[in-house]
């Protein structure tokens, strides 16, 4: 059975899908009311589903007259694309955005599940064995590794 952030990741993607605009707006306390959750609960999903490497831009503005506004980036370009991740795996980067990474690549067809599968299984944290620092290091530049062999191979 799914929890409910997947439910509410769910329900905010179809929000988003539904929509004639890469961008919407919502109110959290409704969308904790329906859920019958806490704010907080919206806040997690946001922060932790819809993140820049997943592809999404979130503006938030609290109090009464506070608002989610969820945008759905979409590269010109899987070049664009590419060069974006590249500048992203610039510095270390964490298992999870590792993850976030490899998952737009899969959504964007630029990868196949097979290699999606392979790489997510590189950049776990029970091969990398070193520490978190070196780990995060490492990570990047396989990532970057990645990327331009993405480019060289997409021409």
């Amino acid at each position: 059975m799914r929890n409910i952030s997947d439910v509410i990741e769910a329900y905010l993607k179809e929000v988003i899908q539904s929509s004639n605009s890469d961008v919407v707006e919502l109110k959290r306390s409704e969308i904790a009311d329906q859920f019958e959750c806490v704010p907080s609960q919206i806040n997690y999903v946001i922060n932790t589903r819809f993140t820049l490497e997943k592809g999404y831009l979130v503006e938030s503005k609290r109090g009464g007259g506070g608002y989610i506004r969820i945008i759905r980036l979409r590269p010109k370009s899987k070049h664009e694309l590419l060069n974006e991740m590249h500048l992203i795996c610039n510095k270390p980067i964490t298992q999870q955005v590792s993850f976030d990474l490899l998952d737009r690549l899969r959504q964007e067809d630029l990868i196949s599940d097979r290699e999606l599968h392979l790489m997510t299984k590189l950049m776990h944290r029970d091969l990398l064995t070193l520490p978190v620092p070196d780990r995060d290091i490492i990570r990047s530049r396989m990532f970057q590794e990645l990327i331009t062999t993405i480019k060289m191979h997409d021409r």
